[in-house]
């Protein structure tokens, strides 16, 4: 499959003004300048002059967590019993017959990270996942993805309705710091008893198998955190713990973006289209992103859907675009700084030969409100 005569924003490398993809099998197989491009056939697609991206990536979202206009009984984004929960895994909450799967196809929204939401300080396994999938397995990329952890407002407000802890930043924190630490020293005892065989191992906990590959740095910890304490917050329990860290919403970052940027650590911004629904957002800015991308901050852009709906994430993107923020940049915080952070970049994000062919095309720019969708790729298929 060739799509030709576009503009090719290739995001491992300068814009293209006039050029093609080429897809073979599910792959993405070449991407260069008309000057090169092989002879189009017949089933081959013209993109008649608009924008050719890599597929969009929601970082940071609960697609399928939270069903669509059903209430209750498709609500599965929370387990609000117990505030340490890291045995949760996203997959066997997601359905992805949900409508808006659907939706986020048509938005050009094809690989999303979905998960439990925050009511809890460790709420549970975040999953990566493509949007074209009849169930989970079709579409997995993988999982776990991250685990999630939330700071702040949300535990506070959860757990003082049930008049049980933690009803302070202080608990909150404390319970995270508790299972890290017993985490460690499961993992202190797992690997004695395969040292040796004289040494038994502890007995089965689920929640701190869980947590294992967080403290071992080979699964990354998703930090829930709006207000600039709570932020600091999540960076000096990574660093105690020496975890791989990224920071979700960052709502205040803007007001500690430079000590984020010498702290080295990732935030996934967003949603950035509502109101300031809580205290926690009383600094709420469309100029969050730019403000932490010119400090030297790895920025991606979320809906967190459905706060904002998934298929408005290149609206999301564009309204950035409008407060500051480098086209380019915003683009890639929708592709391929949103894959990076997400832990998915091998995969997708990019249009880099060998990676999976997932080809958004738009009218025109693909950050122009009025810019329409007219065609999406998903592993080489084309399916809008």
């Amino acid at each position: 499959m060739l799509i030709y005569n576009g503009t090719v924003h290739p995001m491992d490398g300068p814009v293209i003004p006039q050029g093609y993809v080429r897809l073979e099998g599910k792959k993405v197989a070449e991407v260069g300048e008309m000057s090169h491009c092989p002879t189009p056939g017949p089933d081959d697609l013209d993109a008649a002059g608009g924008h050719i991206v890599p597929g969009f990536v929601d970082a940071h979202c609960h697609l399928g967590m939270f069903g669509n206009a059903v209430g209750f009984e498709g609500d599965d984004g929370n387990e609000a019993t117990d505030p340490c929960t890291p045995h949760l895994r996203a997959i066997d909450g997601v359905n992805p017959q949900d409508h808006c799967f659907e939706e986020a196809r048509q938005g050009g929204v094809t690989t999303v990270l979905t998960g439990p939401g925050s009511a809890n300080p460790i709420a549970g396994q975040f999953a990566a996942l493509k949007t074209n999938g009849r169930w989970v397995e079709e579409g997995l990329l993988k999982a776990p993805a991250a685990m999630k952890f939330a700071l702040g407002e949300n535990p506070k407000s959860v757990y003082n309705e049930r008049k049980e802890t933690p009803t302070t930043r202080m608990a909150t924190a404390a319970i995270i710091r508790e299972n890290l630490a017993k985490a460690q020293e499961y993992q202190d005892k797992l690997a004695k008893a395969d040292e040796d065989p004289e040494s038994d191992p502890p007995d089965l906990d689920v929640r701190l198998e869980a947590l294992v590959p967080v403290v071992q740095r080979t699964l990354p910890a998703h930090f829930h955190a709006h207000r600039a304490d709570d932020i600091a917050t999540a960076v000096r329990i990574s660093k105690e713990f020496g975890l791989d860290y990224v920071i979700v919403h960052g709502t205040e970052g803007h007001l500690v973006a430079d000590l984020l940027a010498q702290e080295g650590v990732g935030v996934i911004t967003g949603p950035n289209l509502g109101d300031r629904s809580k205290p926690e957002l009383i600094h709420l800015t469309l100029e969050n992103p730019a403000v932490l991308a010119k400090a030297g901050v790895k920025v991606a852009i979320c809906t967190d859907h459905p706060e904002t709906p998934i298929q408005y994430l290149p609206l999301c993107a564009a309204m950035a675009v409008r407060a500051g923020l480098d086209e380019e940049t915003a683009l890639a915080a929708i592709t391929s700084t949103a894959a990076e952070l997400g832990g998915v970049s091998r995969r997708v994000g990019s249009l880099t030969p060998g990676k999976d062919g997932d080809v958004v095309v738009t009218s025109g720019h693909p950050l122009d409100w009025q810019s329409r969708v007219t065609a999406v790729f998903m592993d080489g298929t084309r399916i809008v």
